[in-house]
């Protein structure tokens, strides 16, 4: 089972009220993963719910306080460390995403609105929202803009360092005119960056991803180089440390990971079967001669999918993409 269908299965489990009061505390994105994953959820034995309900005990025993009401210790301890006029904008950068209504307020509406929204207002402004955005619905978004539109985003998606309080100003209109929102006294933030345009490119179909960065190494081969540094593509998989690779297989679904390594090299294939069991890795290769053949389309998305999990699990730490892995000393 996905995080989401275990998700779902437990709120299942809470009853209505219950359940309720747990999907306040989601983000967007996972409340709308969550919620999917609800509809589609038919008959669910019982093994499945105690499958979720070990997992949530597992993951709970690893959990510590840590964590509760930390905004306020953040700024009482920058505070006196570096006094209240300097601490004021550092405080803002590092609490900005958790501060604004309006930016939050995109995370719920479809790609398609958003790029409806934002298709005729300045190039700076389009790239600051996508900046604000999840990579994979940033993707989605630069999906229905003009192929004119989508490089000059993510160039200067890529080329912003540190937002000026007139930019977020700006931005914070257009949410203002959009939702009838209250608007917030925004400082300068860092967003955007050579890797959030990675990220980006990274969530988007490969296709046009390619499409993409032959438009910008045309424009700033420099810039383009720097990106594709960063980007990280599914053949890169080959190169997790081994303990990256088993945390890895244990989140993805098998049936999509079946798919995803019907287009891969041998090397990431060998790189998953060396870290499964002998009978996991057995069935696993069986699966796929049975699969036969698969659009190149579906493979695309599975192995997108995987990526998206592996750049979830890298984020909370749990994994290393960079390869090889915290060498030891004695």
């Amino acid at each position: 089972m996905t995080g989401a269908q275990r998700a779902a299965i437990l709120l299942l489990t809470l009853g209505e009220k219950d359940a309720a009061e747990v999907l306040k505390h989601l983000s967007a994105r996972d409340v709308q993963a969550v919620g999917s994953a609800m509809a589609s959820l038919g008959s669910v034995s019982r093994e499945h719910v105690e499958n979720a309900l070990s997992r949530l005990n597992e993951d709970m025993g690893r959990q510590t306080a840590f964590g509760v009401g930390t905004e306020d210790y953040i700024r009482k301890i920058l505070v006196n460390a570096l006094g209240e006029s300097k601490a004021g904008g550092l405080i803002d950068r590092i609490l900005l995403g958790r501060s604004s209504k309006g930016l939050e307020s995109l995370k719920w509406m479809e790609s398609r609105s958003i790029a409806e929204m934002i298709s005729q207002e300045h190039p700076q402004i389009i790239a600051l929202v996508l900046a604000h955005l999840e990579p994979d619905q940033a993707a989605e978004v630069i999906g229905y803009l003009t192929p004119r539109v989508r490089s000059d985003a993510i160039m200067r998606i890529a080329t912003l360092d540190g937002v000026q309080p007139h930019a977020l100003n700006e931005l914070d209109e257009i949410m203002e005119r959009q939702f009838s929102g209250n608007s917030n006294k925004l400082k300068s933030a860092n967003v955007g960056g050579l890797k959030a345009a990675a990220n980006i490119l990274n969530a988007m179909e490969t296709s046009r991803e390619a499409e993409l960065m032959e438009s910008i190494r045309v424009q700033d081969s420099t810039l383009g180089g720097r990106i594709e540094e960063l980007m990280f593509v599914f053949d890169d998989l080959a190169e997790l440390d081994d303990r990256s690779m088993q945390t890895l297989l244990r989140e993805v679904p098998s049936a999509r990971l079946v798919t995803a390594l019907k287009g891969a090299e041998p090397g990431v294939r060998e790189k998953m079967f060396a870290n499964m069991s002998k009978r996991a890795a057995d069935m696993l290769r069986d699966d796929l001669e049975v699969k036969g053949p698969v659009r190149l389309s579906e493979v695309d998305a599975a192995q997108k999918e995987v990526l998206t999990i592996a750049r979830k699990l890298a984020d909370a730490g749990e994994i290393n993409l960079s390869g090889g892995g915290d060498e030891l000393v004695g």
